[in-house]
């Protein structure tokens, strides 16, 4: 074991960056980096509460969980029996991580764990404190080498300081914590299809109840949280619920970060507070690509229905983009310019749901393939405005029919392109001299047949 040094924690402002501050910084991933950033403060602080008062502060805090669903991180963590003491004997309790990032348009955890790993290491060693769980894992997808390589070398680096293991900083609590690579699957994004795949088996969704709370990771209670929002907890313990107040709203408060990709001039990670606009993250990207105009846009990754440049005022927070008919999800900002071919990127967007589709129900594993075929031949021009109302039924056959939430992910491109869109899905059928098919120019389209420009 090395003996760690923490220096004293200092105050921090109530301004973004947070999570990204040092994410420019010479090495920032490394142990001796992080704890010159105030690194491992945060379990300092946990450990000298009790686990239910570390549950308490994270649910006063208001953390919101930033995978997408947006449920509050305390209270998913109080469902866990609480009888038992952290690390004991009793029935054993587990914490994952979900890494598995696979949203199109999603990029956010990958790069946090790049830049500071050791920030969703201390997180987790908090959240293993609070919900008493001895065993931790962080479920990565198979494909990003370069991630799964960094965080096992971070986690060695907190062993042999002592902040992984049998006794973390003396104080009697031990927790082991395993980086586990995935095998690419979509579905694992869903958290018991990962359960199922940490297991060994298939990841295919399981049916509900029981909950992972109940019964998750080899039939125990599991807590299963993204990655920011397990790295967002030690700055809570650093700086308090108050702090964490300050940023954001009252019903979304904190930071997070939005990822900007696509028709934007400088497109990447932006942390903002909560309830920042996409108006306001355009300015900061620089805009749309000089010479063009924005066309449509996604708040939160290809599964969530579309926007247009009528919503760049809307809140982004939970509410805000709810009530406006879509959801923030991940934050997966897409932004599309007057190039590109709506039906064209619906179609691509519908064929990955449909390949990534685990084959469990029938409405979503038959349910697709149909939407791809009739997709296929609206975009080629082949098809009536009477095919369009046969879309619009295969789809609601599969939402709110199939057995997880990728069925309702699949619809949300069709019906909200619809939606806003329909006379451009008009304009692909033969017309007026026109032969039918796009109507876009391929030389200038950035989306086409054979792939993405």
């Amino acid at each position: 074991m090395i003996a760690v040094s923490l220096p004293s924690s200092t105050p921090e402002p109530t301004q973004v960056p947070v999570l990204s501050r040092y994410w420019d910084q010479p090495e920032s991933w490394t142990l001796r980096n992080y704890l010159q950033q105030n690194g491992y403060q945060g379990l300092k602080a946990a450990l000298r509460m009790t686990p239910d008062e570390v549950i308490g502060l994270v649910k006063d805090s208001g953390l919101r969980g930033r995978g997408g669903a947006g449920f509050p991180v305390g209270t998913k963590w109080s469902f866990i029996p609480q009888g038992d003491k952290p690390g004991g004997t009793g029935t054993p309790h587990y914490l994952v991580v979900n890494a598995d990032e696979s949203e199109p348009g999603t990029c956010k955890d990958m790069p946090l764990m790049l830049a500071t790993p050791h920030t969703l290491i201390e997180g987790v060693v908090i959240a293993a404190y609070a919900i008493r769980a001895s065993h931790a894992f962080i479920y990565v997808r198979g494909e990003v080498a370069g991630v799964v390589r960094r965080l096992r070398t971070a986690v060695r680096e907190a062993y042999d300081a002592g902040l992984l293991g049998r006794d973390v900083f003396g104080s009697g609590f031990g927790v082991d914590l395993v980086v586990h690579a995935g095998a690419g699957a979509y579905i694992c994004g869903e958290e018991t299809a990962l359960l199922d795949s940490l297991e060994g088996r298939r990841g295919q969704p399981r049916l509900r109840p029981p909950f992972p709370a109940v019964a998750g990771l080899y039939a125990s209670p599991t807590v299963v949280n993204n990655v920011e929002s397990i790295a967002s907890v030690p700055a809570i313990l650093r700086n308090g619920a108050d702090w964490f107040r300050e940023f954001g709203t009252e019903k979304s408060p904190g930071f997070t970060m939005y990822s900007l990709s696509g028709h934007v001039t400088r497109p990447g990670q932006y942390e903002a507070p909560l309830g920042v606009t996409l108006r306001e993250l355009l300015e900061r990207a620089g805009g749309v690509r000089e010479g063009h105009e924005l066309k449509f846009w996604t708040p939160g990754g290809s599964s969530t229905p579309m926007f247009t440049p009528d919503h760049l005022d809307i809140p982004l927070d939970y509410e805000g983009v709810g009530g406006a008919g879509s959801m923030l999800g991940t934050k997966a900002l897409q932004i599309f310019d007057d190039t590109v071919c709506v039906v064209r990127t619906v179609l691509r967007w519908t064929e990955f749901y449909a390949h990534e589709s685990c084959g469990k129900c029938t409405p979503c594993r038959e349910g697709t393939y149909w939407m791809v075929q009739m997709m296929r031949r609206l975009e080629a021009g082949d098809a009536t405005e009477d095919d369009l109302t046969t879309l619009l039924e295969i789809t609601d056959s599969v939402v709110g029919k199939s057995f997880c939430a990728l069925g309702d992910a699949s619809g949300a491109p069709i019906t909200s392109s619809l939606q806003y869109f329909r006379d451009e899905y008009l304009a692909h059928f033969p017309h007026d001299g026109h032969p039918g098919g796009c109507p876009f120019d391929p030389s200038k389209a950035t989306v086409f047949a054979g792939g993405a420009r």
